[in-house]
């Protein structure tokens, strides 16, 4: 937690810490806070994905692939390109197509038509990636977590699902500008 004392020296003000001071509303330090947690807890998060699906046995994926792929195996479902966008709120549909086709190209996801549309499945090869990646996880992940933080990391995910709303009205409103 960031402190910066006044001119006077006699008060402490708390600044917080952020990447762009130049944004700190006055409104809420701890709004630039988050952000700044987002962005470092992202890029991390990012990383994670992608060295944990090389140590799985799958390397040379971006973190769209690797979220492709763990969604198109969830709950053995066929996934729809717009359904794969909508559900890992992706507005730019061409990014998850190009990682859609790369996947298939790999062998870990087939296509099947029905009727017109396109349905996404894993392959043998895809949910063998994803349960390795699952061990993985398991191992360098799960074991560093106090299960004591359960209930935290709960709360913090219903506060990140909200927080997304907040943050996609804005972009909306300001889309409006």
């Amino acid at each position: 937690m960031g402190v910066k004392s006044s001119a006077s020296g006699s008060k402490l003000k708390r600044s917080g810490i952020v990447s762009s001071s130049h944004l700190v509303s006055p409104r809420s330090v701890e709004a630039s806070e988050f952000e700044f947690g987002m962005i470092v807890a992202w890029n991390a998060f990012s990383r994670w994905m992608v060295r944990c699906m090389a140590a799985a046995g799958v390397p040379d994926l971006t973190v769209t692939d690797v979220l492709v792929l763990h969604h198109v195996n969830h709950r053995a479902r066929n996934k729809k390109l717009a359904d794969i966008c909508f559900v890992l709120n992706y507005e730019d549909t061409h990014v998850v197509a190009y990682a859609l086709k790369k996947l298939v190209a790999a062998g870990l996801l087939r296509t099947e038509r029905q009727g017109k549309e396109v349905f996404y499945l894993p392959t043998e090869a895809g949910e063998a990636a994803v349960k390795s990646y699952r061990a993985v996880r398991e191992a360098c992940l799960m074991d560093n977590i106090d299960p004591q933080l359960n209930p935290n990391l709960g709360e913090l995910a219903r506060l990140l699902r909200v927080m997304s709303g907040v943050y996609d009205q804005a972009a909306r409103a300001a889309a409006s500008l």
